[in-house]
């Protein structure tokens, strides 16, 4: 349904999201909680957006610095000094509306806490709102075990007539299994008249917005509810239990469509893949993978089982193997990497590249065809095409105040168990023998050797014994 949608221009939208969440036991503000590999209110703005022509209000009370620097300009912003009921924070999102004169004919009211809804949902709900020319719509759900959510009270025709607290429920209602989910659409002019109606005379001193269901079908409005189709698109984050929920949906959706894509995952249940990711047909992901951030991987590549990358993007036909960590790099069509290796930010694997078992690199770039097998530390160095680098050798790109680079150009061969000066250039076509340590550069097509005269004493072990 949503491919087929356009942004209405009738519609704006509410997000409420001033709350602190103390059951977080967080000193980070609930709504700026990463699931996904994107903080929660991300995910409700991305739904405003997709809805709505209009930039959402957003209402912000704690932390509201932090959530203006996250959020920027994907927001327009209400502040609410002082957290008086939902009621009250629909009040100061609708101020915002009101006050730039030109508030759409419906407005939408989310949660920045609710990241899980779907998109077709938010339009079916929008759709049943201005088809049945209802006051208020709300998105509900049905649950098995209803706890302490509010339970939606109808009428013989299915109209509701109001939402009745978990606490305030008599014996009957508190027996009834659809419960209220959070969100709703409201008629603009409606709901304001409503607000003004709104009264804080309640145990707890606070405006509830569930109030204005009972205000509207006094005055004659018609109320509907949607049921959404899976619960869990009304789940919010108010504990660290919700957040590994949310998580677990959001990873279940984003390893689905991938696979829906072309991706073979030998392990769906056992891999963890940010929403951010991506990753082309034909790529087979192991079991115990880890894929953060911006990690973008090509088609027809292997990722072995304990790889973990973040924010790397891989090349068409790559093979990374067992327990191989990458950060902020760049790895290209047909390279090998691993197994166990370690490529830190910075690092730019050209084609072809082989980086072996317990490789370690840091800002820098390997040409066509180069390699380093194993056991070997490249950093801060510049790598040409078809070097080969023995086991063993060090780039020695720290001087105890500032890192020098290291060159090596194109066809050049370093033995085994090299430490290499920088800053040092190995000339193209060079040869450095095995056990050099190189403090000065070495021109193109020269042999360079820095080892210490072997001295043999015969016979020194037995007379040692004696």
């Amino acid at each position: 349904m949503s491919g087929e949608r356009v942004k209405s221009v009738a519609l704006d939208v509410i997000i409420l999201a001033a709350g602190l969440g103390t059951r977080m036991k967080s000193s980070t503000i609930k709504i700026l909680h990463e699931a996904g590999g994107r903080p929660i209110v991300d995910y409700v703005l991305d739904l405003a957006a997709a809805l709505s022509a209009a930039t959402p209000v957003l209402v912000i009370g704690h932390q509201r610095e932090a959530v203006k620097a996250h959020c920027g300009t994907r927001a327009r912003y209400a502040v609410q000094e002082e957290q008086l009921g939902t009621g009250h924070a629909v009040m100061m999102g609708a101020a915002v509306l009101t006050a730039q004169g030109h508030a759409a004919p419906d407005v939408l009211v989310l949660s920045g806490d609710v990241p899980l809804t779907r998109e077709d949902t938010l339009w079916e709900l929008i759709d049943e709102h201005r088809r049945s020319g209802n006051s208020a719509t709300i998105l509900s759900m049905r649950l098995e075990e209803p706890a302490m959510y509010g339970r939606i009270i109808r009428d013989g025709s299915g109209q509701v007539l109001r939402i009745v607290e978990a606490r305030d429920a008599s014996a009957e209602e508190a027996g009834i299994h659809e419960v209220n989910g959070g969100i709703y659409v409201f008629s603009t002019e409606a709901l304001l008249e409503a607000l003004a109606s709104l009264s804080s005379e309640n145990a707890q001193g606070e405006y509830y917005l569930t109030d204005v269901i009972e205000i509207f079908r006094k005055g004659g409005g018609a109320v509907g509810a949607v049921i959404a189709r899976d619960p869990v698109e009304t789940l919010g984050v108010n504990s660290r239990s919700d957040l590994a929920m949310v998580e677990q949906e959001l990873q279940q959706r984003k390893i689905q469509s991938l696979m829906e894509a072309g991706v073979t995952f030998r392990n769906p249940e056992a891999t963890l893949v940010d929403t951010t990711v991506e990753i082309g047909r034909d790529t087979v992901v192991y079991p115990f993978v880890t894929l953060e951030g911006s990690t973008n991987i090509g088609e027809r590549c292997v990722i072995e089982p304990g790889v973990h990358l973040r924010d790397v993007t891989v090349g068409n036909g790559v093979v990374i193997k067992t327990g191989t960590v990458a950060e902020d790099s760049v790895i290209e069509a047909g390279a090998s990497v691993g197994p166990c290796a370690h490529l830190r930010p910075g690092t730019h694997l050209g084609p072809d590249v082989k980086i072996g078992n317990f490789v370690e690199t840091k800002k820098a770039t390997f040409q066509s065809g180069a390699k380093a097998s194993h056991l070997s530390y490249i950093g801060d160095a510049e790598i040409g095409s078809n070097v080969n680098i023995g086991a063993g050798t060090i780039t020695c790109n720290y001087d105890g105040v500032r890192k020098n680079k290291t060159t090596i150009e194109d066809g050049a061969f370093i033995g085994s168990d090299t430490q290499l000066i920088a800053p040092v250039t190995i000339g193209r076509g060079a040869y450095v023998g095995a056990g050099s340590t190189i403090t000065k550069d070495v021109p193109a097509g020269s042999l360079a050797l820095s080892r210490v005269p072997q001295k043999i004493i015969k016979d020194w072990a037995p007379r040692q014994k004696k």
